[in-house]
């Protein structure tokens, strides 16, 4: 008589235990756990329960889902947390695991933000539901569409409370995504003006030569107080911001710079030197060829044909060729 092999099948788990399991394991690693991790710790149970339990877990708001370059990762939400990221993610509470994951990928592209196509692309979403994602979470205040200077008929998004950042929004050369060059142009003018003063004043004094040429000498702090009291830019102006001016009018031949030692914390300094300017009288006219607009331009870096910022539609290029 042949011998029959009954196959016994494990007894259901007790679907309160799987998810005890569940959050023991996030508690063991707390930068989250995959999928693969939960099955070899639970061989046992099959893929369906693990799913019910895990999207219990998530809609209860026990469980964060997250992406990483090795996929979808699980991560006990730290209620003690109570900075701004816990502040949007309780915002985020009944949303399904698409939004969620969309959220994270946004959240993780920080203050540059992210193009609708490069969500597509990490999420592996449809587009319609993508828009349809990213219009719920700009009417819940997480998330915000902010107009990129790199490509003017695209919009970036981010986290609602940040602040994007220069290479978005262009800083202070910019407003609503248009290049200020009067602003740029009567800052120039300002500084320059302000380093000629202090070149006339030093000449006034009749000391010896050597006394007058250090004391013509300027700091990138001095030129940045001086243009912050006269209160010509409505943006709140860097140090950066005016040592960027101040290289143009390098470039020009009209001022030059060196680099001296400074003690820690003297004012204007950074990492223990300071950059001095001074207005100079150039020896000779010159040349067209240097007097090329793009060696000064302090936004050539997002001059492209094609965007905003372009060759064929800069006035300074047109001046230069007429010249």
């Amino acid at each position: 008589m042949a011998e029959v092999k009954v196959k016994v099948q494990p007894p259901d788990a007790d679907p309160v235990e799987i998810e005890n399991r569940i959050i023991e394991l996030c508690h063991q690693f707390p930068h989250g756990i995959t999928d693969q991790v939960i099955q070899n710790e639970m061989p046992h149970i099959e893929a369906q329960q693990r799913a019910v339990a895990i999207n219990r877990l998530l809609s209860m708001g026990q469980l964060d889902l997250l992406r990483s370059n090795t996929g979808l990762l699980y991560r006990i939400k730290d209620s003690q947390n109570a900075g701004p990221v816990s502040f949007f993610l309780s915002k985020m509470k009944g949303s399904d695991n698409q939004e969620k994951l969309v959220y994270q990928i946004i959240e993780d592209a920080g203050n540059k933000g992210i193009w609708s196509r490069d969500i597509r692309y990490k999420s592996n979403l449809p587009l319609t539901e993508i828009n349809k994602i990213l219009k719920n979470l700009e009417s819940k205040k997480l998330i915000k569409a902010v107009k990129s200077v790199a490509a003017s008929k695209k919009k970036v998004y981010m986290l609602y409370n940040l602040q994007p950042d220069r290479s978005v929004t262009g800083g202070a050369w910019y407003s609503d995504q248009d290049f200020e060059s009067e602003f740029v142009e009567v800052l120039n003018q300002q500084c320059f003006k302000f380093l000629q003063t202090k070149a006339e004043t030093a000449r006034e004094s009749k000391q010896n030569p050597m006394i007058q040429r250090n004391s013509s000498f300027a700091s990138s702090h001095e030129v940045w107080k001086f243009i912050c009291e006269l209160g010509i830019s409505k943006v709140e102006l860097s140090m950066e911001d005016i040592e960027t001016i101040l290289n143009t009018l390098i470039y020009d031949g009209k001022v030059e710079m060196t680099i001296i030692a400074a003690k820690e914390g003297t004012v204007g300094s950074v990492d223990g030197h300071m950059k001095l300017y001074r207005a100079v009288n150039p020896v000779i006219p010159p040349t067209g060829l240097v007097r090329a607009p793009c060696g000064l331009c302090p936004v050539f870096d997002d001059c492209h044909e094609g965007g905003e910022i372009s060759p064929s539609n800069c006035v300074y290029m047109t001046e230069w060729l007429e010249f």
